[in-house]
């Protein structure tokens, strides 16, 4: 175990060392999981985004789409229903 020092800010944020963050494989925009032990210790965990974790659920008679796909469907859909709204 190696220890990575950080400092929390004022707003109560810390900078993840870019060693964690190469090891976590985390980048930016990815959700980070604080687990607390009830020693004290606290143990952070990458997290799959909610596109990530619900990719394939819905079945269709097209391949599944990969997650990067869903989220650029997502945000075609979110883009189409503000329009619909605007021209109302």
């Amino acid at each position: 175990m190696r220890e990575h020092l950080t400092k929390v800010t004022r707003k109560g944020q810390i900078t993840v060392p870019i060693e964690v963050r190469r090891a976590l494989g985390l980048q930016e925009g990815d959700n980070v999981a604080v687990l607390l032990e009830d020693d004290g210790r606290a143990i952070l965990e990458r997290r799959p985004g909610v596109v990530a974790r619900t990719a394939g659920i819905f079945k269709s008679g097209r391949p599944p789409l990969s997650p990067e796909e869903e989220q650029e469907e997502f945000e075609r859909g979110v883009a189409d229903d503000v329009r619909r709204i605007l021209e109302r």
